[in-house]
């Protein structure tokens, strides 16, 4: 059994990471923190937790994390990058679901998320949890840092025209959509019921914190750096990101083959057949990523659609998949939830 503790337990993907972990086998929780709600029971805030959940939120500063295995950070950005160095050096293991650890150039990680990095020296260490590129450099880690939703969405559907180099990837374009709990869960004007529901907007066009974590990640595949336009939007629903890519074709290859076969022997990545057209609500709370790539018109730009829960393969899911790499188990364990109809 592993045991797992939890630092930053009450929001969307804290709640997402109990939910999965107290259905994994070999999983123990052993603490889950909150400074503003310690002493009070995880399943009296989550009570879709009660009779799976016994324990009580802790004070971070008396949470026995230091005899667990493995804790996650479900943390706003910058907590684990002033803590992760204590917990490593008694030996335990990391999984950052925040971008303190993402993204190697510390100079662009402080330009975009505009604060000094505490832990520069761990940035080289921790490896990018997307499984699907970098699985072995993931069982090997003691630091792992979960990706973003939309660079999982966005980075899965371009990864095998990218890897190819039968596109253009000077010019990669993404235009993606996210329900309203990706912005988490806190109380903002924007995302009050009144004003998210019945509306559809874009937002930060001028350059999104996920932007730079996409631009690296294609970038260390294709050898060179990669030009993308990406714009994310808000939709009025609570999970989901439905991501539509654009590329311009420069070799031919048959994609639909590409894909196929690229992703044949990955757990959550599901290539659809030909003129499918993914939904949202097909892979709502499981960790699988639903592709479908189109060529309209036959022309010389290639659609292709990108879905995931982002809440799950987007953040906890993920994780999860991360951690069943770190120890030794059956990748799929505890992810094997059907998505949830209607």
């Amino acid at each position: 059994m592993v045991k797992v503790g939890i630092v930053g337990g009450t929001g969307y993907t804290g709640v997402e990471l109990l939910r999965l972990l107290a259905q994994h086998p070999e999983v123990e929780l052993a603490a889950i923190t909150s400074r503003g709600e310690a002493g009070s029971a995880v399943a009296d805030m989550f009570p879709s937790l009660r009779g799976r959940v016994a324990l009580r939120f802790s004070d971070p500063g008396e949470a026995p994390l230091k005899d667990c295995n493995l804790v996650f950070f479900a943390t706003p950005n910058g907590v684990a990058m002033k803590q992760a160095q204590e917990l490593l050096d008694a030996g335990v293991r990391v999984i950052d679901l925040a971008a303190d650890f993402r993204i190697k150039d510390v100079a662009v990680w402080e330009q975009w998320y505009g604060m000094p990095h505490a832990a520069p020296h761990l940035v080289a260490e921790a490896v990018y949890g997307l499984p699907e590129l970098n699985r072995q450099q993931i069982r090997r880690a003691r630091l792992v840092a979960n990706p973003g939703c939309y660079p999982t969405a966005t980075q899965l559907g371009f990864l095998p025209l990218v890897e190819a180099g039968c596109v253009d990837a000077t010019n990669l374009v993404a235009d993606a959509k996210s329900g309203v709990s990706g912005a988490g869960r806190k109380a903002e004007t924007h995302i009050l019921f009144a004003e998210a529901s019945d509306n559809f907007k874009a937002y930060a066009v001028g350059g999104h914190r996920h932007l730079p974590e996409i631009r690296q990640g294609l970038s260390l595949v294709a050898g060179t750096q990669v030009g993308l336009t990406f714009v994310p939007h808000l939709t009025p629903m609570i999970r989901g990101i439905h991501a539509t890519l654009y590329a311009r074709v420069t070799r031919e290859v048959d994609f639909q083959a590409l894909f196929e076969e690229r992703y044949a022997r990955e757990p959550f990545v599901d290539v659809l057949p030909p003129k499918s057209h993914p939904d949202t609500r097909s892979v709502r709370a499981a960790n699988t990523c639903r592709i479908a790539v189109h060529r309209p018109q036959d022309g010389g730009v290639l659609v292709v659609l990108s879905v995931i829960d982002n809440l799950v393969k987007g953040a906890a899911g993920q994780a999860v998949q991360n951690m069943n790499l770190m120890f030794g188990f059956d990748e799929c364990l505890g992810l094997s939830q059907v998505p949830v109809l209607p």
